[in-house]
């Protein structure tokens, strides 16, 4: 970790270029710009919020909408997914800049993941106006919110690093990973509480990163009893060491890079 740290470092002014272009040329000839940065997950939770409040009407925690609950939980699964799978493709798209010049390759990665992070940032607005809007009274624990979100940012470059590296030799990897996330994202409590879960299966999503990363942000935002902070451990544990093993992964391929792509 202390390599990764130091280059990032190094490097950081080539970092913040990179993350920079990335951040601007996504939207560059779009009428809206960064407004869609808003929009799509404003319009994935409006219609997620109609057929989950009306038709099947799912119960929600800590005494508010379920609309303000599904954002809560979908701004950071948002945030997760496309930082993973916009990273997967990131050194294929950057196929110019790993033949002509070296650097360590992760910054790339880094790069890609922090344009991702930006984004959440902006489209978490829309969701502090409606916390005022529904006049939500926020948890002291508030103060841990950053933390958690620090240990899920960890957790996607662990799996950003294995999967941009696999995804150079096997271009499947891509593809796979869409459904992948389809499935992953109903068994992570984003559209409906953890209570509901009978106890006999709760051991599964206790082994679920994503799980105990969205359940403690939302408990750090609205309160409703402590966090359960053995799970929180296992999860921070467990994200650190799929961080460690990615970046091993990745460094260890990295001189291959430039001739595979």
């Amino acid at each position: 970790m202390f390599t990764f740290f130091r280059n990032l470092y190094k490097h950081r002014y080539l970092l913040y270029n990179l993350s920079v272009r990335e951040i601007k040329s996504r939207y560059k000839q779009s009428i809206l710009g960064y407004f869609w940065v808003i929009l799509n997950p404003l319009f994935q939770m409006l219609v997620l919020a109609f057929v989950f409040s009306f038709f099947i009407k799912i119960p929600t925690e800590f005494n508010i909408p379920y609309s303000v609950f599904l954002y809560s939980g979908l701004l950071p699964w948002n945030l997760f997914v496309y930082s993973v799978t916009s990273s997967t493709s990131a050194l294929i798209e950057n196929e110019s800049l790993l033949k002509k010049v070296y650097f360590p390759r992760e910054i790339i990665i880094v790069s890609s993941v922090i344009a991702k992070t930006y984004d959440f940032l902006l489209a978490s607005t829309v969701f502090l106006g409606f916390l005022i809007y529904y006049h939500v009274n926020i948890s002291s624990l508030i103060i841990l919110y950053p933390l958690v979100l620090l240990v899920q940012i960890f957790f996607s470059l662990g799996l950003s690093f294995i999967l941009s590296a696999f995804n150079l030799f096997y271009r499947d990897v891509q593809y796979l990973m869409n459904s992948i996330f389809l499935i992953w994202f109903y068994l992570t409590p984003v559209i409906y509480p953890i209570e509901l879960i009978p106890d006999k299966y709760k051991f599964v999503f206790q082994l679920n990163p994503m799980s105990v990363l969205i359940n403690a942000q939302r408990r750090t935002i609205f309160g409703g009893g402590d966090l359960n902070y053995m799970s929180l451990t296992i999860a921070i544990i467990l994200s650190l060491v799929i961080f460690q093993l990615g970046y091993f992964i990745f460094k260890k391929l990295e001189g291959l890079f430039a001739d595979v792509v």
